[in-house]
C-alpha cells in the first residue's frame, strides 16, 4: 500500500572481513593504550566515574566475552541478532558495569599484570579460537543466543564507541578501521530504521549508510523532501548518547531539511 512502512531487511555481513575488521580495531587500541602511563589511566573519561583504565578493561571484554562464549557449549538455537542486540544492551547495564570494574580491579592489583596485558591476552585468544569459517557458531551471548557472525558485528560496535571514548579521555589520535567503522555506521543504521519505521526521512550517513526512516509520506524519485546527513563518528556520537541532536546541528556536525528531518525523538538507540 503506498506510503506504508517498510520493515527494514536484514543486512548481511562478510565474517571473514568482520572478524578481521574486530582485530584490527583492536590492534589500534591496544598501541594507543601501550604509551599511556600511570598517571594517564587514573584520568577521567566521559563515562561517568569511570576511569581510563576502567574503559580499557571494558575494551578487552568487549574481546575477550567472544573468546569465553567460544569456550562454552554452543546454545541450541539462535535467540538474538546483532541488531536486537542494540536495544538489548540496556537492560544489562548494571551487570556490565560490575564486571568491568572486577576486571579493572583485578589488573591492578595484580602485581605483574597491566590492562595493557589484559589487551594482548584477550587478542592471542582471539587469534587461536575465532574462525574465520564457519560464520553460523551459535553462541551463549549476554542479552541471548547468537550467531558468531552477528556476534562480532557487535564487538565493531563496541570497538568503535569505546575506541571514540579513548580518544576523548586521552587526547590521542587513535586511527578507526575502515570495516570495522562502516559495520558499526551500518548495524546502527539499521537500528535506527527498525526503531522509526517509516520512508519519509533519508539519513545519510557517507560512505557507508543510507536508510529511510520515519512514519510519513514516502519518497519515491528525486530529491527527498526530508534528508539528515552527518559523518560517520557524529552519527556514531548520536546513535550512542555521546552527543545530543541539537549539538550536533548546532556544531554544523548534521545538516537536516525537511519539515520532519528532526531526529532527538529517535536518539539515542544504544543505551
Amino acid at each position: 500500500m503506498p506510503g506504508a512502512p517498510r520493515k527494514p531487511r536484514a543486512r548481511r555481513y562478510d565474517h571473514a572481513r568482520t572478524r578481521a575488521a574486530v582485530a584490527a580495531q583492536f590492534q589500534h587500541v591496544r598501541d594507543a593504550v601501550a604509551g599511556l602511563d600511570a598517571a594517564r589511566l587514573a584520568a577521567p573519561t566521559r563515562l561517568g566515574d569511570w576511569t581510563v583504565t576502567d574503559l580499557v578493561a571494558h575494551l578487552s571484554m568487549a574481546v575477550e566475552s567472544v573468546n569465553r562464549t567460544l569456550e562454552q557449549p554452543a546454545p541450541p538455537a539462535a535467540e538474538v541478532t546483532a541488531a536486537d542486540w542494540v536495544f538489548a544492551t540496556a537492560a544489562h547495564a548494571g551487570r556490565i558495569e560490575e564486571d568491568t570494574r572486577a576486571v579493572a580491579a583485578s589488573a591492578s592489583a595484580a602485581a605483574d599484570a597491566t590492562v595493557a596485558d589484559l589487551l594482548a591476552r584477550a587478542a592471542a585468544r582471539y587469534e587461536e579460537l575465532v574462525p574465520p569459517a564457519p560464520a553460523d557458531r551459535l553462541l551463549s551471548a549476554r542479552v541471548g543466543a547468537m550467531r558468531l557472525d552477528e556476534l562480532l558485528v557487535t564487538r565493531c560496535v563496541e570497538l568503535v564507541v569505546h575506541t571514540d571514548d579513548l580518544a576523548a579521555a586521552t587526547g590521542l589520535e587513535i586511527p578507526y578501521d575502515r570495516q570495522a567503522l562502516a559495520t558499526a555506521v551500518r548495524l546502527l543504521a539499521d537500528a535506527l530504521a527498525a526503531k522509526a519505521p517509516g520512508g519519509s526521512v533519508e539519513v545519510r550517513i557517507p560512505p557507508f549508510a543510507v536508510v529511510q526512516c520515519v512514519a510519513g509520506p514516502r519518497h519515491t524519485r528525486g530529491t527527498p523532501p526530508n534528508v539528515v546527513e552527518t559523518d560517520p563518528l557524529t552519527w556514531i556520537r548520536l546513535a550512542t548518547g555521546r552527543t545530543t541532536w541539537g549539538e550536533a546541528v548546532e556544531d554544523a556536525a548534521v545538516t537536516a531539511s525537511g519539515e520532519r528531518a528532526d531526529l532527538a525523538a529517535h536518539l539515542p538507540l544504544l543505551g
